[in-house]
Formats: C-alpha cells, sequence, structure tokens
C-alpha cells in the first residue's frame, strides 16, 4: 500500500478557514492596483473602495468561479513531442526561477553572480534529468540586458530542452513576448492554447495585494490559457500572522484571489493553487524556508488546494544553508519530502540554496536522485503471497548450501529493481573501495555527472526559417527602451523592484 499522506487540518478546520476567507473576502477584499481589472472585478458582481482600491468579493462570486477552474491540464514541451499531465492526484517535480547566484568551487567564496552560460547549462541538465519534469529562468543571466532576458531565455529554452518552460507574470510584455516567440515554433497561437508549452508564476504581495505588474501578466497567461502558479510568498510573522492557521487563511484569499481574477480574464484558464509562503527567523529577522514550519505551511496548502479541487504547487529542497554542508542536506529532504508526503502536485526549487537566491548543478543532479528516493519511499509496499515469498524463505532457510543467501534466487531478481531503489551519486561502498575509486564526496561524484552530461548534450534542430523569425523577434525587442516597456505597461519607469534587487530606469 502506498503510504497516507500528511494532514494538519480536519475537516472542520479546513471549513473554518474557508469561511475565515469568505469573511475576509466580504469585510476587506484585496487591493488591486489596476483600474481596469477593478472594474472588471465589479462587472462581475464585486464592489470596490475607490480610496483604498480594495475590492470586496462576494461569496458568489468565489464560488461562480472556482467552478471554472481546471482540475487537470497538459504541458507540452516546444515542439509537442514531450508532455505530462499535472492533476490533483500526481506528483511532479520541478525547479524554481530565482537563483541569482551559483555555486562556483574554483573561487575562494565559491559563490558568483550567475550569467547566461549557466542558464543554458541548468536547461540542458534538466531535460536529460529523469525526475525532473520542466525547468524556468532558473539562473537569471546577469550578462544579459534587463529588457531582454525572458526572450533570451526563451530562445535558449528552445534550443536545449524538449520539457515545458516557466516564465514570471512580470508585465504583459514578457508575458506577451515569450508566447509568441513560444508560437512561432509550436506551429501559431491556436496550438499553445490548446496545448500549453509555458506555465507563467503569479506572486501576490503579502498581505494581501494584487500588483498591476503582476495582474498585467496574468492577463496575457489567461488569454492563452498557459496554466499559471498563483504563489503568493507570505512570511509568518512579518508579511502574515505569525500563527500558520492566521497565514493560510490570509494566503488563501491571496491564492484564491489570483484564480477569481483569471477566471475573470478567461474562464477554464489552468491555474495551479501554489505558495512560496514559509516564516520569519525571530532570532534574525530573515525569511526561514528551510523550517520545519514550511513543511507544515505546505501541508496545509496541499489540503486547501484539495479543497478546491485545484492542483497545488508548493516548495520542496529548500534550505537557509549558504554552503553545500549537513544543514543544505537535511533541510532539503525534509521539505521535500514534506511536499511529497502532503501530496504537493508540483514540487519546486530542485537544484537552489540559500533561500533560493542561490543555485548549484551539483545540487540539480543531487536532487533528481534525492527525488528518486522519495518517489520509491511514497510508493510503499506491496503485500501479497508473491512478495512475501514463504516459498524462497523455506528454500533458502533449509538450505543445506552452507552460508546460503537469497542473492542468487529468482525471486530476487525479479523484484530487486521494484522493491529496492538503487542510487547513481550516493556510495555504498566500503571504505577500501571508496578510496581506491578516489574519495570522493558527494559533491564530486555530482560535479562528474554535470560534466558527463553535458559533455555529451547536443542541441536540438530548429528548421532556418524558424530560427530567423525567432531571431527577428528578439532584435524587435532588443530595440525597447525602459521607457517602452514602461508605456506598454502603464506604470512608471522607476521605483519598480527587479528579482536581481535593482530598480528599474532609463540609466
Amino acid at each position: 500500500m502506498k503510504l497516507n499522506q500528511i494532514e494538519v487540518f480536519s475537516k472542520e478546520e479546513i471549513d473554518l478557514i474557508h469561511s475565515a476567507t469568505l469573511e475576509l473576502f466580504e469585510k476587506i477584499g484585496i487591493k488591486v492596483d489596476d483600474e481596469k481589472t477593478r472594474i472588471l472585478f465589479k462587472e462581475h458582481g464585486a464592489t470596490i473602495d475607490n480610496q483604498t482600491n480594495f475590492v470586496r468579493i462576494p461569496e458568489s462570486l468565489v464560488k461562480e468561479k472556482l467552478k471554472q477552474v481546471p482540475n487537470s491540464f497538459k504541458l507540452f514541451g516546444p515542439d509537442g513531442t514531450y508532455s505530462f499531465e499535472v492533476n490533483v492526484n500526481n506528483t511532479h517535480y520541478t525547479t524554481i526561477g530565482a537563483p541569482v547566484k551559483i555555486f562556483d568551487p574554483s573561487l575562494t567564496n565559491q559563490i558568483r553572480k550567475s550569467i547566461l552560460e549557466d542558464s543554458i547549462k541548468h536547461i540542458r541538465l534538466v531535460d536529460r534529468l529523469e525526475n525532473l519534469a520542466c525547468s524556468q529562468i532558473d539562473f537569471w543571466p546577469g550578462d544579459v540586458k534587463y529588457t531582454t532576458i525572458h526572450t533570451v531565455c526563451v530562445y535558449n529554452w528552445i534550443k536545449n530542452s524538449q520539457k515545458p518552460y516557466g516564465h514570471g507574470c512580470f508585465g504583459k510584455t514578457v508575458s506577451e513576448d515569450s508566447i509568441k516567440m513560444t508560437s512561432i515554433i509550436a506551429g501559431g497561437e491556436k496550438e499553445i492554447i490548446k496545448h500549453p508549452r509555458l506555465f507563467g508564476i503569479f506572486n501576490p504581495t503579502s498581505p494581501l495585494h494584487l500588483p498591476k505588474i503582476m495582474t498585467n501578466g496574468l492577463e496575457i497567461n489567461a488569454k492563452y490559457k498557459q496554466p499559471t502558479v498563483i504563489a503568493p510568498e507570505a512570511l509568518a510573522g512579518t508579511s502574515a500572522p505569525v500563527t500558520l492557521a492566521g497565514l493560510l487563511t490570509q494566503t488563501n484569499a491571496e491564492i484564491l484571489g489570483g484564480v477569481i481574477l483569471a477566471q475573470i480574464y478567461n474562464p477554464g484558464t489552468p491555474v495551479f493553487y501554489g505558495s512560496v509562503s514559509h516564516i520569519t527567523d525571530m532570532k534574525t529577522g530573515n525569511s526561514a524556508m528551510g523550517s520545519i514550519e514550511t513543511g507544515l505551511i505546505t501541508a496545509g496548502i496541499a489540503q486547501l488546494s484539495k479543497f478546491y479541487g485545484i492542483p497545488s504547487r508548493a516548495l520542496g529542497s529548500v534550505t537557509d544553508s549558504k554552503c553545500l554542508d549537513m544543514q543544505n542536506g537535511f533541510e532539503r529532504f525534509q521539505t521535500l519530502m514534506f511536499a511529497a508526503l502532503a501530496g504537493i502536485n508540483f514540487i519546486t526549487c530542485a537544484g537552489t540554496y540559500e533561500a533560493t537566491l542561490a543555485g548549484a548543478l551539483e545540487l540539480t543532479v543531487i536532487d533528481n536522485e534525492l527525488i528518486g528516493m522519495v518517489e520509491r519511499a511514497m510508493e510503499g509496499l506491496e503485500v501479497n503471497k508473491e512478495t512475501i515469498g514463504l516459498d524462497v524463505i523455506e528454500k533458502v532457510s533449509t538450505s543445506k548450501i552452507k552460508g546460503a543467501t537469497y542473492l542468487s534466487e529468482k525471486h530476487t531478481r525479479k523484484f530487486m529493481k521494484k522493491e529496492l531503489f538503487i542510487p547513481n551519486l550516493v556510495d555504498r561502498n566500503r571504505r577500501t573501495k571508496w578510496r581506491k575509486k578516489g574519495s570522493k564526496d558527494l559533491v564530486k561524484v555530482a560535479s562528474e555527472t554535470v560534466e558527463k552530461i553535458l559533455e555529451d548534450f547536443t542541441e536540438y534542430k530548429i528548421e532556418n526559417e524558424i530560427n530567423s523569425e525567432l531571431q527577428n523577434y528578439m532584435k524587435m525587442v532588443d530595440k525597447r527602451t525602459y521607457e517602452d516597456y514602461a508605456k506598454i505597461e502603464g506604470i512608471t519607469s522607476t521605483g519598480i523592484s527587479l528579482p536581481n534587487g535593482q530598480e528599474l530606469s532609463s540609466n
């Protein structure tokens, strides 16, 4: 039988959080920056506080829009040959588009800013790792102009992967460019609407805020029905109540606010009920992604997503460690295992550390193996007459051959690969043999595996005509200024926080 899933709420407690969320929607609502979006909410029955820009959402609208959310959908690779289904019952593992730094053991401090070459290597690596379903802009290329990062990364994804790709809902410009380029390789916009290649990342700002730049991007993703992750990053004790029940009630409202808006934009738009939420460390005031409470929050997200019948997405393999040490190992494994045991359908953050600000190609390979272990654990045990194997127990235990074992038995050969997870990286040799093989630690073995995968990798062929069309589109985007970007988005050209901590400006 399979392992039982972790549950942190009773049915009564889930109902209480749902009721509290509806009360929050009715009394306070959610802040929506964009005026056109507020009007859309109003046209569907919401009321607006024009002084605060909060939109109060009635229970009837919540119920109506939740009925329109698909409980399953498929994601495809650029040429459509690779695909997988996301639903409320299965689990897939992936990366996260957050790291701006990469592990580099050749440097004294073993860390540096990531560049485009790192992004390309990571896309190639994920393409070859069997337990990772897809990638996204996993290493922000610091050597690429900010306004063109999305097109440069999408182009290199097309050349180096057959798996789907994630991109941020950082405005209609970014979202539309990514979708337009993907439609070129896929054979048109109708094709990617029917068979989505991309998934978007929409991050409400806690507490209870849907920023204009994000709703701009969500609108485009919904228009083309590209699945979108609605995932607030609330921190217990700072941007959310310190009580986890309070945090989950607030984030439930933030997630449902985005889910409802996606359905207002385009009914039937696929979404993930997502979270990047964790806690504030009360000693330092910093976020604590690798905390045990992250697992509890994740388990709550899994239960709430099932309550609404929406596929879930949450953290796994996260750690606050700044190096590849024991803390890195135990935090990443416990958050990964918690997410799997909770039944999260899309588990992210493979290959990251330092609260996802940094990543390592070596950790990506290690996480691929950890996922294999977790998947084996989740299968549980199969118990029947054949697996109990009374006949083979009798044969070996009564054998007249001195030192008889089960190693040579047909029963062992039949079941060993199914019953036992066989690692590729983990070393189980005795010390003498381990020394003969170079006394390598896990990171060194992973590094050699990375080198071998990348050495054998060959770019996927793009037809010349399609390649020219992609290149021309990228040249058009390259000509845009920051002012052009701001004008399209309907925002000012200063004061917008970028993922790398810089400010959007005309300089």
